[in-house]
């Protein structure tokens, strides 16, 4: 019996190595081919193991390139489209959790709805009225672009997890004397940490990778975010390969880290809600 454990705890160990591999090989493979020269990236045999030599394409990325104030944009637009999202959306999802009206139930629909429309569709609207607003080449209007789009699915995510609050912890706290907004606050919030870690994941991660809004928004080169300055190095004749995979590397990495440190929560925040009672 114990053997038969042992062989099943082994094949399950490979198996989750194997998956480990597959998902890292695509950041292993950008290693690689960032550290190969130019003359060897289309050999007839392909180099496996990075050329270390190599290494001073990443300074040449960093001297060459302003791939350092892209970065940094690109994490004032993650962070600010992942911390306005909760705010705005933490509301929303109480009042369509906790509220059975018709103008709540039209509001769920309304954000449903949103999101069947492609942001290339809403592009030119959103341009003429951040040109009105003076929102234009503004990390502020990218961050309210792309908030736009991630408020109403972090609502319906958060929506499911106040689900799974007992409601009779908000009615003790209400006899109490707590305000509802304190209900709010100082209840629900901290019982829907692992929600709020989850949805702050997907929010970072559309604005760390949206691309659309930062290259019609932003004309101006020093405000540009990595995704839109990488692809820039995709030329009608050339492409310098090593450079832009030193520069993915670079652009991946941050955004690797981020999900590492919030992970453990993910899980457990995108089930919440789940399963009630």
């Amino acid at each position: 019996m114990s053997r038969t454990l042992s062989w099943s705890h082994a094949l399950r160990m490979i198996l989750v190595l194997a998956l480990l591999g597959v998902a890292a090989f695509p950041i292993y493979w950008m290693l690689v081919t960032s550290l190969t020269s130019s003359s060897d990236l289309f050999a007839p045999k392909p180099h496996l193991l990075p050329d270390w030599s190599q290494a001073a394409v990443y300074g040449h990325a960093f001297s060459a390139t302003a791939v350092a104030t892209w970065l940094k944009n690109s994490a004032i637009v993650a962070f600010g489209t992942a911390g306005l999202s909760i705010v705005l959306a933490i509301f929303p999802a109480y009042v369509l959790s906790r509220y059975r009206m018709r103008a709540v139930a039209i509001l769920g629909v309304a954000l449903f709805v949103t999101q069947m429309l492609p942001e290339a569709m809403l592009v030119v609207p959103l341009y003429a009225i951040f040109g009105q607003l003076g929102l234009l080449n503004s990390l502020t209007g990218l961050i309210l672009a792309n908030t736009a789009f991630t408020v109403p699915v972090i609502t319906l995510i958060l929506k499911g997890a106040v689900d799974g609050v007992p409601i009779d912890i908000e009615e003790a706290a209400s006899i109490d004397g707590c305000s509802r907004l304190g209900i709010v606050l100082t209840m629900v919030l901290p019982l829907v940490a692992p929600s709020l870690a989850a949805a702050a994941v997907i929010a970072f991660f559309h604005g760390w990778n949206e691309y659309v809004f930062a290259q019609t928004l932003i004309s101006d080169q020093g405000l540009q975010t990595a995704s839109v300055g990488l692809a820039g190095f995709v030329g009608e004749l050339s492409t310098p390969m090593h450079t832009v995979m030193a520069i993915g590397l670079m652009y991946t990495l941050p955004a690797v880290i981020f999900y590492l440190f919030v992970q453990r929560y993910v899980v457990s925040g995108m089930t919440a809600g789940s399963v009630k009672g």
